[in-house]
């Protein structure tokens, strides 16, 4: 695993708004955090692409991240899942897109 990397990622249980089932998801958490924590942070990705809002980042599905469909990343929903959540690989983000999360990640946190 590393910053980047789309997994298959069961999000359920989940509460109120919460994404919810098996979904892809991009994992933020850096690759030396990675290798010394027991939660892996993530952006869901939804197929859903009528209600693109604000800071969401449209990723077109390539052959380097395998989506299915052309997908948004819903940057605003950041969650922290233990390893046994990701199911399977499916690709990876292109170095455009890990900018475009990276750029977004300081103004979430208003740093």
């Amino acid at each position: 695993m590393k910053q980047g990397d789309i997994y298959l990622t069961d999000f359920s249980p989940s509460k109120g708004h919460e994404y919810k089932k098996e979904r892809p998801a991009v994992i933020i958490s850096g690759n030396s955090i990675l290798k010394g924590s027991s939660l892996i942070t993530v952006m869901p990705i939804t197929s859903n692409t009528s209600g693109k809002v604000n800071d969401n980042i449209e990723i077109k599905k390539d052959k380097a991240n395998k989506l299915y469909k052309d997908s948004i990343i819903k940057v605003k929903d950041i969650h922290s899942f233990d390893p046994i959540r990701f199911k399977a690989k499916i690709g990876e983000v292109s170095d455009d897109i890990l900018a475009q999360i990276k750029s977004y990640i300081p103004k979430h946190f208003n740093l």
